[in-house]
């Protein structure tokens, strides 16, 4: 019988950084406002309807919420409509965009990674972390791994078991 020999981990020994961006989510609550219900038949914007609709409207419910205003229909809005539900909202929201829920998580990680100090990752071996359980948006990685590759000494992407290599410093 041979003699068993230790098992390394070689992973867990590594000076490896991993970039997790679901550390950086955005907690709190998100809202989608459909504006559908305020246009005439769905697709029509009659200014003084709509008007009237702002005015009835219950703003209190986006107390500190990350807002996405949309339409759900087909219908031609234009500029000044969503302009004017922002300008409800903002003594509310903590955030507002106009498009979905995936806009809203794209500006917001926009927003999220320009603010990171990435020269902590000076010289170092960085592995940007491939699965999500939270909304993490398909820009994020982009801007992530942009972000990291003036400082660091190579880039990954993935796990550390089946990393796929993105740079490496020359």
């Amino acid at each position: 019988m041979a003699k068993s020999e230790e098992i390394i981990n070689r992973v867990a020994n590594s000076k490896l950084i991993t970039f997790d961006l679901e550390d950086y989510y955005p907690e709190g609550k998100k809202e989608l406002l459909d504006i559908k219900d305020w246009l005439f038949e769905g697709f029509i914007l009659k200014e003084k309807d709509f008007r009237n609709h702002i005015t009835e409207h219950n703003w209190e419910q986006y107390k500190d919420a990350y807002v996405a205003v949309y339409c759900s229909t087909d219908a031609i809005v234009p500029g000044w409509a969503y302009m004017l539900v922002a300008t409800n909202l903002q003594s509310y929201a903590k955030y507002i965009v106009q498009g979905n829920l995936e806009q809203l998580y794209t500006s917001l990680y926009q927003l999220i990674i320009q603010d990171l100090d990435f020269s902590v990752y000076q010289d170092k071996t960085v592995i940007i972390k491939g699965c999500s359980n939270k909304p993490v948006p398909p820009n994020a990685y982009l801007w992530a791994a942009a972000k990291l590759q003036p400082f660091a000494k190579s880039v990954m992407y993935g796990e550390a078991c089946s990393s796929v290599p993105l740079y490496k410093r020359k």
